[in-house]
Formats: C-alpha cells, sequence, structure tokens
C-alpha cells in the first residue's frame, strides 16, 4: 500500500511536469460599469482579423536597445488577454527591419515626426487594408523621436494597439479607466500600460459586430476619428480571471 502511494504521488509530479497539472475553475471578476465616455471608449473602426497571428518587426536602428523591452512589453500586455477580448489576435515578434513592411498581418514599428502640440500626439497607427475595409493588411506605429521616456513609449506603444482593436480615443474618460486616456504632456507617463477590465470589454463588442458585418472604406481618410458619439452605456461585464 505505501509503495503504491508513493508511485502514485511521484506519477502526480511527472505529469505536473509535462504541464498536466489539474485546472482549477475561474471565478469571475466584481461586475463593473462600464460607461462609454467615462470608463470606457467607444468603438472605432480599424481592426486585425479574428485569430490573425501579427507580425511585428522593429527598425532597431531607429531605438536604443533599453527601449527595445519596453516596446515589446506593450504587445506582451494585449497578448495576455487575446482570449479574453474574444479576439484570438496575437502578437509575434518577428525580428528587425529597416523599412515598413506592407506584408500580410505585419505590423512595423519605427520613428518618424508625428508630434502634434495641440493634441499632444507623439505617436501614430497607420494602417492600410488591401481589401478596402476595416481589416488591417499591414500597419505600422510611428514614435516620435522627441518621445524618449521609457515608460511613456511603453503606454503610448499600449494606446495605439488599442487602435489595432478598433478601440478610439476617450479623453473625457476617468483618469487610469482605459489605455485610450489622453497623454497631457509629452514625456509624462499616463501610466497605462495594459487594457483595463473596459477596454476588455469593447474589444469584445469590436469584433461581436465584426462577425456581423465589415465595414467598407470609408471616403474619409481620417479613420481613427470615426465612430459613434459618446453616450452612457451601464452595461455590466464580468471578466474571468486568465
Amino acid at each position: 500500500m505505501k509503495f503504491k502511494r508513493t508511485l502514485a504521488a511521484l506519477l502526480l509530479c511527472v505529469l505536473v511536469g509535462l504541464g498536466f497539472s489539474q485546472a482549477t475553475p475561474q471565478t469571475p471578476e466584481p461586475v463593473t460599469p462600464c460607461r462609454i465616455g467615462q470608463q470606457a471608449p467607444a468603438i472605432g473602426f480599424w481592426t486585425w482579423a479574428e485569430k490573425a497571428r501579427v507580425k511585428v518587426y522593429i527598425v532597431s536602428t531607429d531605438f536604443k536597445a533599453d527601449e527595445l523591452p519596453y516596446l515589446l512589453k506593450a504587445f506582451e500586455n494585449w497578448n495576455k488577454v487575446s482570449e479574453l477580448t474574444n479576439s484570438g489576435v496575437k502578437f509575434e515578434y518577428s525580428g528587425n527591419t529597416v523599412q515598413q513592411l506592407p506584408c500580410e498581418n505585419c505590423l512595423t514599428v519605427l520613428r518618424g515626426n508625428v508630434f502634434d502640440k495641440k493634441n499632444r500626439h507623439a505617436t501614430e497607427l497607420r494602417a492600410v487594408s488591401v481589401r478596402r475595409d476595416q481589416i488591417i493588411t499591414y500597419a505600422a506605429i510611428t514614435i516620435d523621436p522627441k518621445l524618449t521616456n521609457h515608460k511613456a513609449i511603453l503606454d503610448a506603444v499600449a494606446h495605439e494597439l488599442g487602435h489595432n482593436f478598433g478601440l478610439l480615443d476617450c479623453y473625457t474618460c476617468n483618469k487610469q479607466s482605459t489605455v485610450m486616456n489622453q497623454f497631457k504632456v509629452i514625456n509624462v507617463p499616463n501610466d497605462m500600460a495594459a487594457p483595463t477590465p473596459c477596454d476588455i470589454a469593447r474589444v469584445r463588442e469590436a469584433y461581436k459586430e465584426l462577425k456581423v458585418r465589415v465595414r467598407p472604406s470609408p471616403v474619409s481618410r481620417n479613420l481613427l476619428d470615426e465612430g459613434e458619439e459618446p453616450v452612457d452605456d451601464d452595461t455590466p461585464i464580468v471578466i474571468p480571471k486568465p
């Protein structure tokens, strides 16, 4: 009997070591109200295709070596909620490049002059759809050379990735309620490096809509400003723990 118990214990250790640990049931987070324009952004236009594997390339000559981990951390933070958002989209770092790559499901990160003193924009998403609809074929996140604070770079890239999932800027949203908050001053972080439960809920809505219809490209080129007007939305959300 003692031998059997010892053998069973050893077998359990082996299974756990191989990744076959017993799953624990997921428990939901407390219900949180998400009001558009207060805690949550409105849904805009651009999205990657559902379950896309987006290859990320970085123009490494544009960045210092100690900046690269902060760039990649933003992608990691969005990857962690891929299943929770129902997008299934994952970003895969694929190496360096010398210019933007126009390949299917490619996203290039590079430096460029985009700083706007009026709107305090120091980063920009430029997306292209060869199908002339809202599904991104390839895109680039451009970071102004003036943006050098490591934490601010992380927060800014996390913000631009929100646009990759159909989220609009939300300058009226409560502070630290969404990655789509405004940056007040260049090189000062907004302390939003990862999507919030309300961001996750809104991306869910964007991909729910995407299952119903894929919108054609509008006449206006200012696509990041397209979307619904902020309205109250008291829909409760339940976010399961990863």
